[in-house]
């Protein structure tokens, strides 16, 4: 019966500005990180600590899947609720499928055009050039992913097995929590992965990544109250600030050779290549202490949520899926100008500022648009003298 019996709190009503802007940072920032050879990515998290953009990504996606889909899944049942994620996985897979088409497409042309073959290896489509039918039907599998596409289809497998995940979430959150915990340790210790076409796995490793997903949704779903005690204890702020100079000082030992020789090889090499793939526990903690500190002093009530200057950074995180695959497309794009330029400073500054630019204006179309088709509202009449 206690299996059955909602234990979870569902989110209150209403849009929290936090996750649009958050995820309209994310955005940003991996635009600028799918950037090779730029200097403005040096304003990303990554630099300074061990997570980054993908973590707040994933993190977020899985908070808003349980804020948008719990209450539909307990109001009209299990059913209506998988059909509706199933729509938007949907939806996912049909952006995906676009942006992959666009960018092989962009990739090749360009290679041809200006004779560079480096840049077929670079983005991993060499494999269009001899078994293209292959490929393709690789790609629509999901197997098949150019450099900088692994985001999307993570987040497709990820919304396409929540529906269950949800169903437990709402009853039993904590358990739930906990095997999801489980499963990205045992992925981690066992090296489980998903294989990728031609060769090689998934670079964003689903049996891993699934804890950041699922975490999202457990705060969503009451955790992060449930916890408020121990987010506001004193020695909880001690150890966050800790845990944050310490991620600093190891980032940068990996960022400059001649301050990583200053440490012992075996504190370097634990967290030097930051590992990506299997999310290692060192990677989610640093992501876990960033959101405690975002609970603890930026509530949901913050009023500076609405200062204007956040402004392009919320629409876009409300139009995330259309901004992060014209983001993806645009670094491609990025890439190339500086490549085929001189890659000087001020070349680096305008691809980044003019792709933000870009995207920031597709944001706010697409609100506008989205404004235009809801029905205006019927004029009161008035009544005559």
């Amino acid at each position: 019966m206690g299996l059955l019996k909602i234990n979870a709190t569902l989110p209150e009503k209403g849009r929290d500005l936090r996750l649009d802007l958050f995820r309209g940072v994310a955005n940003w920032a991996i635009y600028l990180d799918h950037i090779p050879d730029n200097v403005v990515n040096w304003i990303t998290t990554r630099n300074y600590g061990f997570s980054d953009a993908a973590d707040l990504f994933v993190f977020i996606s899985g908070y808003t899947a349980s804020f948008v889909y719990a209450r539909m899944m307990l109001e009209r049942g299990f059913i209506v609720g998988a059909t509706r994620l199933t729509k938007r996985v949907w939806q996912l897979y049909v952006a995906h499928i676009v942006l992959f088409v666009i960018y092989i497409a962009a990739i090749s042309y360009l290679a041809l055009r200006f004779g560079d073959s480096e840049m077929i290896n670079e983005f991993n489509v060499t494999g269009l050039v001899d078994h293209a039918t292959e490929t393709l039907r690789q790609g629509l599998f999901l197997r098949f992913k150019p450099v900088n596409l692994d985001v999307l289809p993570l987040y497709i497998v990820l919304m396409g097995l929540f529906p269950p995940v949800l169903w437990f979430m709402l009853r039993q959150p904590d358990l739930t929590m906990l095997a999801s915990i489980v499963l990205w340790l045992l992925a981690g210790h066992f090296g489980w992965n998903l294989t990728a076409y031609p060769a090689g796995t998934w670079y964003f490793n689903p049996f891993c990544w699934q804890v950041l997903f699922v975490f999202g949704a457990w705060c969503a779903m009451g955790g992060a109250k449930r916890s408020v005690s121990l987010i506001n204890a004193p020695i909880t702020l001690y150890f966050c600030i800790a845990y944050l100079i310490f991620a600093l000082i190891m980032t940068m030992a990996g960022r400059f050779p001649d301050f990583g020789a200053l440490f012992p090889d075996w504190l370097y090499s634990a967290f030097n290549p930051n590992d990506k793939t299997f999310l290692p526990p060192y990677r989610f903690l640093h992501f876990v202490v960033i959101v405690i500190l975002v609970i603890r002093f930026v509530p949901k009530e913050w009023p500076g949520l609405e200062w204007k200057i956040f402004d392009p950074l919320v629409v876009c995180g409300q139009q995330s899926l259309a901004v992060f695959c014209v983001g993806v497309f645009l670094s491609f794009v990025g890439h190339f100008e500086l490549s085929m330029s001189s890659g000087s400073l001020f070349a680096q500054i305008f691809v980044s500022l003019t792709g933000i630019a870009i995207m920031t204006t597709v944001a706010y179309y697409i609100s506008w648009s989205k404004r235009q088709d809801k029905p205006l509202p019927k004029p009161t009449p008035t009544k005559a003298g």
